[in-house]
């Protein structure tokens, strides 16, 4: 009411000041009064709704546990707007890179030209793209699901990222899905590695997969794939080879080729561990570690400390989300014949799931 009252009466003095000044100065005046207005018009915005950010959202490639963490982290970005009291803008910011680099960069070159405040990045090979997209820019990338960023060359530490970069990261305990690997068949004597050579995410989980084996005398098999179809031959060769086990780490080109190959290790007999719920979705025995939905939420609540409270991402640690949930598929477990009833004293949380293609 002030504001209207106060808009009101300079109205009244410009319009006394014209009739005393003459024509001469009517363009002047008539120019005053319209800032008057503008300037009470946006004073009255402001007071009716806080800032708003533009950001953009970028997703490797679309799977289940991707389009999960995607979906949560729409979601905590409405209810982090609500709270603080903004508006975070995404609608028309959403990609999906489909696994494709010059699409990736594509999507970058855009978010940069239409300046966006910041860019969520999902998976590590998003985020990588990102990264180099805003070099020459003051924008911050929040990434989500990076596995060891690290090594990946997103940060320099943990603890103090070093750049305009930070977020969250599903870092893989290697061990204890070996460890559950062992306690349901203590006789192993060969594992499989499935995985894809392109993807950061991986290397560090399959070094710690093959010191693992190495120390238990157990053989190994790798077979890697950057495609459905070579993922798919890899799996083949592993089923030939007769393997106790398949392990595969957070790696999304097999997260994405799950769906038409799980069945061939249930054909053989051979339990599939994973690094992730949504391979165990997808059909695969077990999937172990984050809870993906709980890691989009925590994402959110990063990029709005960056944009609504200026948090420095150079100086905002990496958020490691807690690992130890263990996922088995009952309908996989029941056709392979394979006892998880050991699960239950080796990990934080054990959750059974059936096959579908995604998540509820």
């Amino acid at each position: 009411m002030k504001k209207k009252l106060a808009a009101a009466l300079l109205t009244a003095l410009t319009a006394a000041s014209l009739s005393a000044c003459g024509s001469q100065d009517a363009d002047s005046a008539k120019g005053t009064q319209d800032n008057a207005d503008s300037q009470a018009n946006e004073e009255q915005d402001d007071s009716e709704g806080g800032a708003s950010y533009k950001v953009g959202i970028v997703q490797f490639v679309d799977d289940a546990s991707l389009n999960q963490i995607e979906k949560s982290l729409e979601k905590g970005l409405d209810e982090k707007g609500k709270e603080l009291g903004v508006t975070f803008e995404y609608d028309g910011y959403v990609f999906n890179g489909q696994a494709d680099a010059t699409v990736l960069n594509q999507i970058g070159a855009d978010l940069v030209a239409d300046d966006v405040d910041a860019i969520i990045a999902i998976a590590t090979p998003a985020a990588q793209v990102m990264q180099a997209a805003v070099e020459d820019t003051q924008i911050p990338v929040i990434f989500s699901a990076v596995t060891d960023p690290v090594t990946a060359g997103l940060v320099e530490d943990l603890n103090e990222p070093g750049a305009n970069i930070t977020g969250t990261s599903d870092a893989l305990d290697t061990n204890a899905v070996f460890d559950l690997m062992f306690a349901a068949n203590p006789d192993i004597r060969s594992v499989g590695l499935l995985y894809s050579k392109s993807e950061d995410a991986s290397a560090k989980a399959i070094e710690e997969a093959k010191a693992y084996c190495k120390e238990k005398g157990v053989e190994v098999t790798e077979k890697t794939g950057t495609t459905n179809d070579e993922v798919s031959l890899g799996a083949d060769a592993l089923a030939a080879a007769g393997v106790d086990a398949v392990f595969t780490p957070t790696d999304n080109t097999v997260m994405k080729a799950e769906l038409a190959i799980y069945e061939k290790f249930i054909d053989s007999k051979i339990p599939h561990y994973t690094g992730a719920d949504s391979f165990a979705l997808n059909g695969a025995f077990l999937g172990y570690g984050v809870n993906y939905e709980e890691l989009g939420a925590a994402t959110a609540d990063m990029a709005a400390e960056v944009l609504a409270k200026g948090a420095d991402p150079a100086k905002t640690p990496v958020q490691m989300m807690d690992n130890g949930i263990a996922t088995v598929n009952i309908e996989t477990a029941e056709k392979i014949g394979l006892d998880y009833s050991v699960f239950s004293d080796l990990c934080e949380t054990v959750k059974e799931i059936k096959t579908a293609e995604e998540f509820e």
